[in-house]
């Protein structure tokens, strides 16, 4: 059992508030990739994704029990975070699978975040554990080149439309960085409006 599947038990034991239809909790990030593949990497937050269907009431109890600083977090050293919704680098229509070894919890239902989605969300931070994570789901055979490119072209539709656009030639070159030296192509092209800097 993994650490946040651990944690994520433990939090549906001690759950108190009622529900009527298991809570859907859409984890992102590198949690994802450790839910659904044999990826295994020491991560200090669970980060879930705010959604409609996690109504304020159910995510502020869940920050109550496992979110910093908690009795959880001390003993699993792992807590639980919200991630705004319109923070991530995401396609349209993210795509999700329900995590089967956490079926049986009585208050939750669990997703993770596809793989390829997980490696373009990471195309925007791109840090030393972002980069390690991309790295390894290249190197296990998750990430095929020509998907990568359709959901990253999806996820820049997304943010042409708004005040991020800005950022999105970092993105591409942290893609193309990418593209050569994991798996030895050329860059591929993207043209922008010309409001885009």
């Amino acid at each position: 059992m993994t650490p946040v599947e651990s944690l994520l038990r433990e939090i549906d034991t001690r759950w108190r508030l009622q529900v009527v239809a298991k809570i859907p909790l859409r984890f992102i990030g590198s949690t994802a990739l450790l839910l659904q593949t044999q990826y295994n990497r020491g991560t200090k937050d669970g980060d879930i994704l705010e959604t409609a269907e996690l109504v304020a009431e159910a995510r502020d109890h869940l920050l109550e029990l496992a979110g910093e600083h908690t009795s959880l977090h001390k003993r699993h050293r792992l807590y639980i975070d919200i991630v705004s919704n319109g923070l991530p680098f995401l396609p349209h229509s993210p795509k999700y699978h329900p995590v089967q070894s956490l079926a049986s919890l009585l208050n939750f239902e669990v997703f993770t975040l596809d793989v390829i989605d997980v490696v373009v969300s990471k195309l925007k931070r791109f840090h030393a554990n972002d980069q390690a994570d991309i790295i390894a789901m290249i190197e296990a055979d998750h990430v095929p080149h020509a998907k990568l490119i359709e959901r990253f072209r999806s996820a820049v539709d997304v943010f042409l439309g708004d005040s991020r656009s800005d950022e999105l030639p970092r993105y591409v070159r942290n893609l193309n960085r990418i593209e050569r030296d994991q798996f030895g192509v050329d860059a591929t092209e993207f043209e922008f409006p010309e409001w885009v800097a």
